[in-house]
């Protein structure tokens, strides 16, 4: 756009509203120009638009802003309600799957909503006439703003830049393929040869073969059944698995010589691999992110974008947070007393070591009985979710209103938490349920899900100005699952009898190495996921399997930096097996910042009432990181709190 026409359109707009305006006529027309395309008109029509939609009489701006906020829920809640049931046959549990089913969850209702607000010229509206900030002013300034501020920022922001809605299609379909390869990814462990599993064993990779680890310590039998699923893991990384082992309940499998028989007991043979499919998705949605980048030239690649736009903190900053835990001497520490708890030496899947909660003490096939009983369909685990609301903590008024905006619906894969996008829906708790009843497995991430759920109704049923809806980012929510999902023994009336014999302060030191461990584990997954993004950048033409090829040696090459010194074993690729790190584009990050913020919470919640203050915290809305973390703990995100307490709970427990 011509510098002069810009500078004429500024005059007269001063001349119209007075000097006290013009150094808001001037950004806001740098604002707007910088998106106006041909297509939108030429000079003379952005003049137009300019001179009649200006606005300089604060009520009228005022009005303008609400009129906005309460216009967007609407497209965006409607969009997302509609995404959520065409999707539903591919994520629900509700009959068996059919080839259309993956074709409606790839489309995209709010592809367009962006798009459509640009070509109807609203979201000029708001570039003309409310200020952009950057990420400096958020984190600096922003510690001084009204809500009305924050509100305002927030609005402006989503026209930063104009995403084509065909990028947004490609994003949303490939992401939904991948989603649908990595809920459908399971093994049938009760035919893996010599392992002794039941027979009607069926995990989903990641999640039910790690927890099924953690399930196995103290077992009678357990490292060598522990042994064969990391090493199933193993061969899923290097996709050096029979194809046919997916999904399929025929085949036996010997894992470690990678043969496989039928069940008519002919001889065993090798079969097949699977060709790479893992990385196959992994590409797609590389790909399909990178289209986007030409669109953002702020943050010219995706890893720009899910740090500094999307979790608002610099990419240098989260693996400097990341690698204090990892390099730190109370990892060490922790792994001797792992080591003595076990009494052998350490093996690369105790990095999944459930030793220091109360569930480790406890049979979880007796808790698998437990929740089957008590929750025989996803209607009966509704249906008691107010109970379990009110031993949390919540008052009963506050966990009937949870309830009655939280739906449980029965999952395909292992679970998730879908939220509301205007305040009249109802949010969306997925859990996996067989036909026996719940699991403890699905028990213990409906929990962690139902975390995510009460986030999500408070921070848009509850909140001031729907365009805060939400946390500061994704590591948020997860804080608040972990919080829920750390007291799911208790929901079950069973914490009290498995800790009688350890004092409060015992407990306490327990649950900090338990929180520690835990972070110390997803800490070096999400900086793997971070070298892989980073190597696709660098060679955007690779093909599957030399992607597969560069995962293998990154995830040794992390291994050997951050948990070889302190597991005292070298060259495994377990980190890599995480499913995240194939569909959901750089999300394992997210994990370990939870963890650090949940100690966070969990420190200052001694003493309070976790039901008050979480709605008192998830009613913050979705303010800068630091911001959010000093107005609901009082200080900023860190990683010393955990690293100090782990120290003293080291202390305490070697007294």
């Amino acid at each position: 756009m011509d510098a002069k026409i810009l500078l004429r359109v500024e005059r007269e707009l001063v001349a119209q509203h007075g000097e006290s305006q013009r150094d808001r006529a001037r950004l806001g027309l740098r604002q707007l120009a910088a998106r106006w395309r041909a297509e939108d008109g030429d000079e003379r029509d952005l003049a137009a638009f300019v001179t009649k939609n200006f606005l300089s009489d604060a009520r009228a701006l005022e009005e303008t802003a609400r009129r906005l906020e309460y216009a967007l829920e609407m497209l965006d809640g409607h969009a997302s309600e509609v995404a959520r049931e065409i999707g539903r046959f591919q994520v629900l549990d509700e009959g068996p799957s059919r080839p259309i089913d993956g074709l409606l969850a790839a489309l995209s209702p709010a592809a367009h909503i962006n798009d459509d607000l640009f070509q109807g010229r609203v979201a000029f509206v708001a570039l003309l006439n409310f200020p952009l900030s950057t990420l400096e002013q958020r984190l600096g300034a922003g510690r001084g703003w009204t809500r009305e501020q924050w509100a305002l920022a927030r609005l402006v922001e989503r026209f930063e830049h104009r995403l084509p809605a065909a990028v947004q299609q490609e994003i949303d379909r490939v992401s939904s393929a991948a989603e649908a390869y990595v809920d459908g990814y399971n093994i049938y462990c009760g035919r893996l040869a010599g392992a002794g599993f039941p027979q009607k064993l069926k995990l989903i990779s990641h999640w039910g073969l790690r927890d099924e680890i953690r399930g196995q310590y103290g077992r009678r039998g357990a490292l060598r059944r522990q042994q064969i699923l990391a090493r199933v893991m193993e061969r899923i990384v290097r996709q050096e698995l029979p194809a046919e082992v997916v999904n399929d309940s025929r085949l036996e499998w010997d894992v470690e010589k990678n043969l496989v028989r039928g069940p008519s007991g002919d001889g065993w043979r090798a079969a097949p691999r699977e060709k790479d499919v893992r990385y196959h998705h992994l590409l797609s949605v590389f790909r399909a992110l990178r289209k986007a980048d030409p669109h953002f030239p702020g943050y010219p690649t995706h890893m720009d974008r899910a740090f500094a736009r999307q979790r608002e903190i610099p990419e240098a900053r989260v693996r400097e947070l990341l690698e204090s835990v990892l390099t730190s001497s109370a990892a060490r520490r922790v792994a001797g007393l792992v080591r003595q708890r076990l009494k052998r030496p350490l093996q690369a899947f105790d990095l999944w070591y459930p030793g220091f909660r109360p569930s480790a003490e406890l049979d979880e096939r007796a808790l698998d009985a437990l929740t089957r009983e008590r929750y025989p369909t996803a209607q009966a685990f509704h249906a008691d979710l107010p109970r379990l609301l009110g031993e949390l903590g919540f008052a009963a008024d506050t966990a009937r209103y949870l309830g009655e905006h939280i739906v449980v619906d029965p999952a395909r894969g292992a679970g998730h938490a879908y939220g509301a996008k205007r305040r009249d829906d109802k949010a969306h708790l997925r859990t996996r349920v067989s036909a026996q009843g719940m699991e403890y497995k699905g028990f213990n991430i409906a929990v962690h899900e139902l975390g995510h759920n009460v986030e999500q109704v408070f921070s848009m049923s509850r909140i001031d100005h729907t365009l805060l809806e939400g946390v500061p980012n994704t590591g948020f929510t997860e804080a608040f699952a972990f919080l829920f999902q750390a007291h799911d023994l208790e929901l079950l009336g069973q914490a009290a009898g498995s800790e009688q014999a350890e004092s409060s302060d015992e407990r306490a030191a327990l649950r900090t190495l338990d929180r520690f461990w835990s972070t110390f584990e997803i800490a070096g997954v999400a900086i793997l996921d971070m070298e892989i993004w980073h190597w696709m950048y660098a060679h955007p033409d690779a093909t599957p399997a030399q992607l597969r090829q560069a995962t293998v040696e990154l995830a040794g090459r992390v291994w050997n930096r951050y948990y070889a010194p302190v597991l005292g074993v070298r060259d495994s690729v377990l980190p890599a097996i995480y499913s995240h790190i194939v569909a959901y584009g750089l999300y394992t990050p997210d994990y370990p910042l939870g963890y650090l913020i949940t100690f966070q919470i969990e420190q200052h919640l001694k003493g309070r009432s976790l039901g008050v203050e979480m709605e008192r915290m998830c009613r913050l809305g979705r303010l800068a990181p630091d911001v959010w973390m000093e107005q609901a703990v009082g200080k900023p995100l860190s990683s010393e709190p955990l690293l100090a307490a782990t120290s003293a709970a080291l202390d305490r427990l070697a007294r």
